[in-house]
C-alpha cells in the first residue's frame, strides 16, 4: 500500500482538475521542491541561494503551448531573445532598441569591470547603468564597443569557428536529408571561447528527435488543422496535400537555473525554438523536455516563489499561431492566442 502525503495528494488531485495544463503544476512542484530540499549555497552574484540538483521538465505540445498562466509572462521579451540568438547577434543594442532590457546587467557590469581596469579614466566620464543604456541606444560606436557580451550563444549557434560552422543551419539540412539521425544537436559550451564570454551559456545545448506518424495521428492532424472530417484518406493522399509524416521533440541541457526568473523564459523559449523547427522542415511539434542541473532560488525570490504557489493555475495553457517562418534569417510572424494568467510577480534579476 503507497501512502501519499498531503502535497503529493494536493499536487496530484491538481493534475487530475487542469490535465490539459500540467505545464504549471511541475513549475509549482519544482518550486516547492527547491524550498522543502533545497541547500544554502553562494553565487558568484553574492545574493545566496537555496539549490537543488538534477530535476527535469517535460510537456506534451499538443496540450498548449507552454507559457506559464500563475503569473503573467513577457512573452514578446522572450521572443525578442529568441531572434536575438537565430541571428547570431551578440551585442545587446538590438535587444534594447526592442524593448528587451534582461542582458542590460550583464553588458554594464562588463563595462564597469573594464573600465575600472583603465588607469586615468576620470570619474567624470563613468556612466551608470541607466545613462550606460542610453548610450547604447543613441551612440552606434558606443554600442559596438560596450553592447558587445563576446561569443555568446548566437555567436554559437550561427558561426561555431574560424570557418563560420553554423549550426542552426547544419540542424536543418539534416532534419530535411536524414531525420532519423541521433547527432540533431546544437551546442553551446565552446571551451575555447568560455573566457571571453560575459556570462557562460546557462542552457548550454540541446538535441532534437523525430519519428514517424503513423496513419491515425495524421488524420488526427488533418482534423485539427482543417475542415475535412473524413477518415477516408491514404498516406498518399496526406502526402499530396503536404500533412506531416513526422513528429518533432526537442531537448535541451541546462547547468544553471534560475527558477524563478530565468526557468518560465527557458520553457517558452525553447517550445518556440521547437515550433519553429517544426514549420520549417513540416513537423508536428511532440515533447519538450528540460534537464535541469542546479535549481535554484535565490533568496530574495523566495517570498514570489510562495505567492506563485499559492495561485491556482488557469485551466488550459495557450496555442501559439506561426505565420510566414524563416529561421535562418531570424524572422517569423506570430501570435499568442487564449492567454490567460494571473497579475505577474515583480523579482530583482541577479547579475
Amino acid at each position: 500500500m503507497i501512502i501519499l502525503s498531503l502535497k503529493q495528494k494536493i499536487v496530484i488531485m491538481n493534475y487530475l482538475k487542469y490535465k490539459m495544463n500540467n505545464l504549471d503544476i511541475q513549475y509549482q512542484s519544482l518550486l516547492q521542491d527547491i524550498l522543502d530540499n533545497g541547500v544554502n549555497k553562494q553565487d558568484r552574484t553574492g545574493t545566496g541561494t537555496i539549490s537543488v540538483f538534477g530535476r527535469q521538465i517535460r510537456h506534451k505540445m499538443s496540450d498548449g503551448f507552454p507559457l506559464l498562466t500563475t503569473k503573467k509572462m513577457a512573452f514578446k521579451t522572450m521572443v525578442t531573445e529568441l531572434l536575438w540568438f537565430l541571428r547570431g547577434d551578440t551585442n545587446i543594442k538590438y535587444l534594447v532598441d526592442n524593448g528587451c532590457n534582461i542582458w542590460n546587467g550583464d553588458a554594464y557590469k562588463n563595462y564597469v569591470a573594464k573600465v575600472n581596469m583603465q588607469p586615468g579614466v576620470p570619474m567624470v566620464d563613468f556612466l551608470e547603468q541607466k545613462e550606460f543604456i542610453q548610450r547604447i541606444k543613441t551612440d552606434d560606436a558606443f554600442a559596438k564597443k560596450w553592447g558587445e557580451l563576446g561569443p555568446i550563444y548566437g555567436k554559437q549557434w550561427r558561426d561555431w569557428d574560424e570557418i563560420g560552422e553554423d549550426q542552426i543551419l547544419n540542424l536543418i539540412t539534416e532534419l530535411k536529408e536524414n531525420p532519423d539521425s541521433r547527432r540533431l544537436m546544437v551546442n553551446a559550451w565552446n571551451v575555447g571561447e568560455l573566457d571571453q564570454m560575459v556570462l557562460p551559456p546557462c542552457h548550454y545545448g540541446f538535441q532534437v528527435y523525430t519519428r514517424e506518424l503513423n496513419l491515425d495521428e495524421r488524420l488526427d492532424y488533418l482534423h485539427k488543422n482543417s475542415l475535412h472530417k473524413s477518415s477516408d484518406y491514404f498516406s498518399e493522399h496526406l502526402d499530396s496535400m503536404g500533412i506531416p509524416d513526422r513528429s518533432i521533440s526537442l531537448m535541451w541541457n541546462q547547468r544553471s537555473v534560475d527558477t524563478f526568473l530565468g526557468l518560465p523564459f527557458n520553457i517558452a523559449s525553447y517550445a518556440m525554438l521547437l515550433e519553429l523547427l517544426a514549420k520549417e522542415v513540416n513537423m508536428v511539434p511532440d515533447q519538450l523536455i528540460g534537464n535541469l542541473g542546479d535549481v535554484h532560488l535565490y533568496k530574495n525570490h523566495i517570498e514570489q516563489a510562495e505567492e506563485q504557489i499559492s495561485r491556482e493555475p488557469k485551466p488550459h495553457l495557450p496555442k501559439l499561431k506561426l505565420g510566414k517562418v524563416d529561421i535562418l534569417n531570424g524572422e517569423f510572424d506570430y501570435e499568442i492566442l487564449h492567454y490567460h494568467s494571473h497579475p505577474s510577480i515583480k523579482a530583482p534579476l541577479s547579475n
